[in-house]
């Protein structure tokens, strides 16, 4: 029998997930299983969709949305779902859904687990200068991401990575990944790994002093944080009392022993030279507050005196 091909149509499958990078896998689930139900959560407004209920509302499929999954779970179980299939849904999975499908609850996760646990895996990556990650394909258990692995897939990091770019490249990766790995989950042919606890770390969603820029880090740090942010939420310092986001940034070669980390110290044709604690970061691209995003090129074609901004100093 081709596993694929025919058994999968029969799959109940049970997506939950919210944002984008939810979406290829459903999409691809809708092509090779029968998808009954979409879970996502509850909308922002009254036409502020998520994008995974755009699709369930595309295709026709039947879409719950409850506010607190952890006391409104039982119309899911009433389905009767073979297998429950979670990708950055965005609650805690409660322990009576667990147990509830013949063939568990799955996991696609945007990490290496057992590093970096937790909702922020791809942002947190780039921030901590990983040179790799991937997906982890695991059953899911009360304790965040914390459930065996079934499959993994690793992928490089690259220097000019930033969030969107491995977004859009684990998400794929997400799909292929659990798309492969299903038939196996299915037939019983599977070995999960429990993961090693002495080896977890955690990637804690992004709070507001996350993005807040450091002058006083290495130029290396700061050059991950700022691609660990972009595009969204973005990496920020206070200029001249207002705030200014850097989308982008490279690490400059120059050294200056004079100074205080987050001084101006250069103008170059595309970018401003700020001093940091072991030399130089360039801005190249940013938003000034109640301005449009824009190159740092940009903005200094409309600076007249360029000099003058040597010797300000960002906070």
């Amino acid at each position: 029998m081709d596993i694929v091909g025919e058994y999968m149509k029969d799959i109940k499958v049970i997506f939950m997930g919210t944002p984008l990078f939810s979406v290829a896998a459903l999409e691809s689930l809708i092509d090779k299983c029968n998808v009954i139900a979409v879970v996502t959560q509850p909308d922002k407004g009254n036409s502020n969709f998520s994008p995974v209920k755009k699709v369930a509302l595309k295709n026709n499929i039947n879409l719950l949305q409850p506010i607190n999954i952890k006391n409104d779970y039982k119309d899911i179980i009433k389905l009767k779902p073979d297998i429950i299939i979670t990708c950055a849904y965005g609650q805690i999975i409660p322990k009576e859904l667990l147990s509830e499908p013949k063939f568990g609850c799955v996991n696609i996760h945007a990490s290496l687990l057992p590093k970096l646990r937790g909702g922020a895996p791809i942002h947190r990556a780039i921030m901590a200068g990983y040179s790799k990650t991937g997906i982890t394909i695991m059953y899911m258990s009360e304790k965040m991401d914390a459930g065996d692995i079934i499959s993994q897939v690793e992928i490089e990091i690259s220097d000019t990575d930033d969030v969107k770019t491995l977004h859009n490249r684990l998400s794929f990766l997400g799909r292929d990944l659990i798309i492969d790995t299903l038939p196996d989950i299915i037939s019983g042919n599977i070995n999960p790994i429990k993961q090693d606890e002495s080896d977890v770390t955690y990637a804690w969603n992004i709070k507001r002093e996350d993005e807040k820029i450091n002058f006083d880090k290495h130029k290396k740090e700061i050059y991950n944080k700022v691609r660990g942010l972009n595009p969204w939420p973005g990496a920020y310092c206070i200029y001249e009392g207002k705030i200014c986001k850097v989308y982008s940034s490279k690490i400059g070669e120059n050294y200056f022993n004079e100074g205080i980390n987050g001084q101006i110290v250069k103008i170059y044709t595309d970018g401003i030279g700020i001093k940091v604690a072991n030399g130089e970061i360039i801005f190249t691209e940013i938003q000034l507050e109640g301005k449009r995003k824009m190159s740092v090129k940009d903005f200094l074609n409309g600076v007249q005196d360029k000099e003058k901004l040597i010797g300000k100093v960002l906070e």
